[in-house]
């Protein structure tokens, strides 16, 4: 990662400033109070913000540099990072979180977390490389290598803190000190008194005395809740039944109203078999009609007719013969004469008109008799429609019957599917009144809703005494759960300090040794081999090994070798802290160097770290100088 460039607009004493960087050693000149420091935090701030928290300072940093005759705290800072991708970072320092662009000017600041107390994570989660990380390995405050004789233990121990826990402002003996002391404070043990624990067993002992007392009303309350169920029980089964013969019932109706239409159609049937018959009857009367027409004969009517004109014919000729022979009145007979005559020309005509009546008559009775044919013939058409229908009335009949009978046997077999109760199912199925099965079943679960009833009107008559324990259980499980999480908070420290204990170790046996490795060739680099090798262990803390193999503790050195230790320290730390290749910053790390020293430390990290970016403050020239001298690539910046 590489600092590209900033601007500051105003930021403690520094304003309206803008500097760019390079990629490796950049040399930020000024004198003292000029604003290197201020610089630096401003950098720092940038990504992590300005805290209003002392943190056991005089001031915060926000109330440090937030400048007094304006209101504008705020600045930018653009930055790479190892994948070549560039960020602009813009932040307000009067609020808690910054505007971060990427290359296309974009607001990404959403795509970060943002956590409700140190704000936009951005740069962590880039960089995996939290605050107090950034202050302890990549930074070298002007405040931690300007020391007097009297403090270099303190330097000692926050070498010490540093390998042992990452942070140098963190002692391990400390940590678990101050853990077992806030165990007894906010836990307790089972010896101590008056603290949480302890209290909440005392307290729960005397409520479950106090329940003990109440246990008949809770006893019959349990034995009320276990009736309430077993009557739900017995009224849910009830309903189930009830459910199966509403269902039976509906097949049932369904089944009668099928059998209706079948009946119907049975009725049409008979309908029509009578009118078939009728029709039957009907054609025999027309037969029979049609027989009587075919044997009525005309001419034997006009035979007899004929013969009794003959008859009277002859009578009176006869009665004429006699009148002449006997009576001899011209009178008489010419008026007997005249009859006689009279009868036959009545004889002749009636002849005549006989013959045209039997004619008429023959004529009417073939009318007659195909009209009997054609009325035969319209009726026997209707008997055969009736036939048809009938047969077909017949068929249909017989299917809605078979239908009847399968859609009685599924819905049957689905009810046996949806239920347990086989053998009432086929009781119910056999009633002959399915309807009072019902009414019996209906009355069956109002009493035994009416007896659930009656039982919780018993339990809300025990209720009132059952509040005080009601709430004594509660008290109790209150007490339990504050019991469970004290002992689970106690059981964390536990582990915690077991971890602690196991990640010290841990820690010494493998971070530590790879740490004073590296260290030790860091020394024997800067140092030119004067130093070779570094241990560190808890009883004596940081030594050195001299040249004729004595080691010697690191406080019994100058104040130059132990800033040399320092820093070589925290550069071993540099490159296990993430995979980034961070900047390293350092402010006045070398005021007690000698020139050599100097020398040496600049050459080792032009060529140690020369894909890392330097920042080196200082109110001198000699950084410059020397750089210069031995040819070291480098920008000067001045303040």
């Amino acid at each position: 990662m590489k600092i590209k460039n900033l601007k500051i607009n105003h930021f403690g004493k520094l304003e309206n400033k803008e500097i760019q960087f390079t990629d490796h050693i950049n040399i930020v000149q000024g004198s003292n109070e000029s604003g290197k420091s201020t610089l630096l935090k401003f950098i720092a701030n940038i990504f992590y913000g300005t805290s209003k928290n002392k943190k056991g300072k005089e001031f915060s940093d926000y109330d440090r540099y937030k400048p007094w005759s304006q209101e504008e705290f705020s600045g930018k800072l653009t930055y790479c990072l190892d994948n070549g991708t560039e960020y602009e970072v813009f932040r307000d320092f009067n609020k808690k979180n910054p505007i971060i662009y990427n290359e296309q000017l974009e607001d990404i600041s959403k795509q970060f977390t943002i956590d409700k107390t140190y704000g936009n994570q951005f740069f962590i989660e880039q960089t995996k490389v939290e605050e107090n990380m950034f202050y302890s390995t990549l930074v070298s405050m002007q405040q931690e290598v300007k020391l007097e004789q009297n403090v270099q233990n303190a330097m000692v121990q926050k070498v010490a803190n540093l390998t042992g826990t990452g942070d140098d402002n963190i002692s391990y003996k400390k940590a678990i000190e101050k853990i077992n002391k806030k165990q007894v404070e906010e836990i307790g043990t089972i010896r101590s008194q008056g603290r949480p624990i302890n209290l909440v067993k005392e307290e729960k002992f005397k409520i479950q005395d106090e329940i003990g007392r109440l246990e008949e009303y809770k006893e019959r309350k349990q034995e009320i809740a276990k009736e309430k169920e077993e009557k739900q029980e017995e009224i849910k089964k009830i309903e189930e039944i009830l459910k199966l013969i509403r269902k039976v019932k509906l097949i049932k109706e369904n089944e009668k109203l099928e059998e209706e239409k079948i009946k119907v159609n049975e009725n049409l049937k008979q309908s029509q078999e009578q009118r078939k018959k009728e029709l039957e009857e009907k054609i025999k009367e027309l037969q029979k009609q049609e027989m009587q027409n075919k044997e009525e004969k005309s001419l034997p009517e006009s035979k007899n007719k004929k013969n009794i004109s003959v008859i009277l014919l002859i009578l009176g000729i006869l009665l004429e013969i006699i009148t002449i022979l006997f009576i001899k009145n011209a009178i008489f007979i010419g008026i007997l004469t005249s009859a006689i005559i009279a009868c036959f020309i009545w004889y002749l005509l009636e002849r005549n008109n006989k013959k045209q009546e039997a004619k008429q008559i023959k004529e009417k009775n073939k009318k007659q008799t195909e009209e009997i044919k054609n009325q035969i013939g319209n009726i026997q058409a209707e008997i055969n429609v009736l036939q048809n229908n009938m047969e077909e009335q017949e068929k249909q009949m017989n299917s809605q019957k078979e239908q009847i009978a399968q859609h009685i046997k599924i819905e049957k077999e689905k009810l046996k599917q949806e239920t347990q109760e086989k053998e009432i199912l086929e009781n119910i199925f056999e009633t002959s009144n399915i309807s009072l099965q019902l009414q019996q079943k209906e009355e069956e679960k109002n009493r035994k809703t009416l007896e659930y009833h009656s039982l919780e009107l018993e339990e809300n008559t025990i209720n009132p005494q059952l509040e005080k324990i009601a709430l004594l259980e509660e008290k109790i499980e209150e007490l339990k759960k504050r019991e469970t999480e004290l002992e689970e908070n106690n059981k964390a420290i536990e582990l915690a300090k077991e971890v602690l204990e196991t990640a010290y170790q841990k820690m010494k046996q493998n971070v530590t040794p790879k740490l004073t490795e590296k260290l030790s060739q860091n020394i024997n680099k800067i140092s030119k081999g004067k130093y070779t090798k570094v241990s560190l262990n808890e009883e004596n803390g940081l030594m050195v090994e001299k040249d004729n193999g004595e080691y010697i503790e690191a406080e019994k050195l100058s104040i130059g070798t132990i800033d040399q230790l320092y820093l070589s320290l925290r550069l071993a730390m540099v490159k296990e802290l993430t995979e980034e290749s961070m900047p390293i910053i350092l402010d006045e790390a070398f005021a007690y160097y000698d020139e050599e020293r100097l020398k040496n430390i600049l050459n080792y990290l032009h060529t140690e770290f020369s894909n890392h970016q330097i920042i080196i403050f200082t109110c001198t020239n000699r950084e410059k100088e020397i750089a210069e001298k031995c040819s070291i690539e480098h920008q000067v910046i001045q303040l």
